[in-house]
């Protein structure tokens, strides 16, 4: 009988296992290395690209309206809309343009500065709210809520939560004040509808209402100007002209939004003044202000054969517009 350890295939020796030599651990780790870096190249290359195609979202949405729960019976319409079109862009999408440059969205441009323009259209009617529409003849206290969302859509849309410049402890960033002035604006139009609140409408105060509104788009039409002037001729590159192009374009669509809904709210004075037609062509003109959306943004010559210049085609619409605006002024105010 063979006893066990006879044969040699029997036997396990330690040093007869494989050992790694010194030169296999280093080709080893190289290799790991290597994979590891191509893998943080790969993800660097994707991680902004793809990030913010994911994150780019221009809403502009022309028959945009807030659902009938965000309306309470006997509210404003025009206050419901501003609620939910904030509400939209800093909740329902993403509020970009304070992104810091560690989140894929901080390479985007087009999409923050439509942002930043739908701000400061509704920013000029919390304006309008506190000093005309939410209070009687102007000599009432100025409504609480609206005072606070007034202040808080007037912080700049691209403050974060941290800026060493200005303090070495974090901030309030600029969306939470917003969502607080959404809170604002709706708990206004609660009051409203139980009796609690203001919203006077006089003719006298719409008819400043939209003058304010078309000094404003009269102040987008000059930096239209000064662009075309200081920058158009021809240039391909010119990474500027979106930038204006899309912060007017973000300021007409939220106007369009709140004079169609302004319309409604002051339905039996146009009526009374036989302007209804009117501000249907005004709307019409600002509907096709709102939409424009050329594939890249160009800033030719004015006059230019083969590049266009979009900024002018913009700036067409956005005086038109302010005509009308002007005619409707004019008319209310006989």
């Amino acid at each position: 009988m063979r006893e066990l350890g006879d044969d040699p295939a029997d036997r396990i020796v330690g040093e007869d296992r494989p050992k790694l030599g010194g030169g296999t651990r280093r080709a080893i780790l190289r290799r790991t290395w290597k994979h590891l870096g191509i893998a943080i190249v790969l993800f660097a290359a994707l991680y902004y690209p793809v990030g913010s195609l994911m994150i780019q979202n221009i809403d502009d949405d022309p028959d945009y309206r807030i659902e009938p729960v965000d309306l309470p019976a006997g509210g404003s319409y025009v206050v419901a809309t501003v609620a939910g079109l904030l509400d939209r862009e800093v909740n329902a999408h993403w509020w970009t343009p304070n992104d810091p440059c560690f989140l894929p969205s901080a390479a985007l441009d087009n999409m923050p500065n439509f942002q930043l323009g739908v701000l400061e259209a509704t920013n000029r009617l919390t304006i309008e709210m506190v000093d005309q529409l939410g209070r009687v003849r102007g000599s009432s206290a100025a409504d609480e809520d609206l005072k606070e969302a007034r202040s808080r859509l007037s912080i700049s849309g691209t403050k974060w939560t941290w800026n060493p410049s200005v303090s070495l402890m974090p901030t309030t960033p600029a969306e939470s004040e917003y969502r607080a002035a959404i809170r604002n604006l709706r708990n206004y139009n609660i009051r409203l509808a139980a009796g609690s609140a203001v919203f006077d409408r006089r003719v006298d105060n719409l008819q400043v209402t939209i003058e304010r509104f078309a000094t404003d788009m009269g102040a987008a039409s000059q930096a239209i100007d000064d662009h075309v002037r200081n920058y158009s001729g021809g240039w391909w590159f010119d990474f500027q002209v979106d930038d204006e192009f899309y912060r007017v374009k973000g300021k007409s669509y939220a106007y369009y939004l709140m004079l169609r809904d302004l319309g409604r709210d002051f339905d039996s004075i146009l009526a009374e003044r036989n302007l209804t037609r009117t501000w249907t062509e005004m709307l019409a003109v600002m509907r096709s202000l709102a939409v424009l959306d050329p594939l890249i943004v160009q800033n030719g010559s004015p006059d230019g054969l083969i590049l266009p210049n979009h900024l002018t085609s913009q700036g067409f619409y956005l005086l038109r517009a302010r005509t009308k605006l002007k005619e409707i002024s004019s008319i209310l105010q006989k």
